[in-house]
């Protein structure tokens, strides 16, 4: 399991630095200008505005908490928590089920980067459970001769 110290630690930092950076932008983007937003029907500017601030706080919590998992070789209880994570960009993406946003195009722009690091952080994850699954599996085999 070493590779995956040696080899993902780095990619898994410009990953999440980089979700960090864009999510950061964006939902306080969407927070301050909640009504630039679609909005969903029934559901108040203010009430949008709180749902998405505590959203970022606790996409960012489980980040965090997979990243210091994956530092210690928690790799499955960190994998968990980064595909919890890269459902903040995926959340971005949701604007458009509800509409398209009418906001300036940098602010737009947050929108695909959220979903390019989500996709990225899904990328990472797939490649660390393969190899979590390969050495696991060799584990296995080694043990059974």
């Amino acid at each position: 399991m070493d590779v995956l110290q040696q080899k993902g630690l780095t990619p898994l930092r410009v990953i999440l630095g980089f979700s960090l950076v864009s999510t950061a932008l964006h939902y306080a983007h969407n927070v301050v200008r909640a009504a630039d937003y679609p909005q969903i029907p029934g559901i108040s500017v203010l009430v949008t505005q709180i749902v998405v601030a505590s959203s970022w706080v606790l996409f960012t919590a489980s980040g965090w908490l997979g990243y210091r998992a994956y530092e210690g070789g928690r790799y499955p209880r960190a994998l968990a928590f980064l595909l919890v994570y890269s459902l903040s960009g995926l959340a971005s993406a949701g604007h458009f089920l509800v509409g398209v946003p009418r906001i300036p195009a940098f602010w737009f722009a947050t929108i695909v980067t959220d979903s390019a690091a989500a996709v990225a952080l899904w990328v990472f994850v797939t490649w660390a459970w393969s190899v979590l699954n390969r050495v696991t599996a060799r584990d296995q085999v080694s043990t059974q001769h």
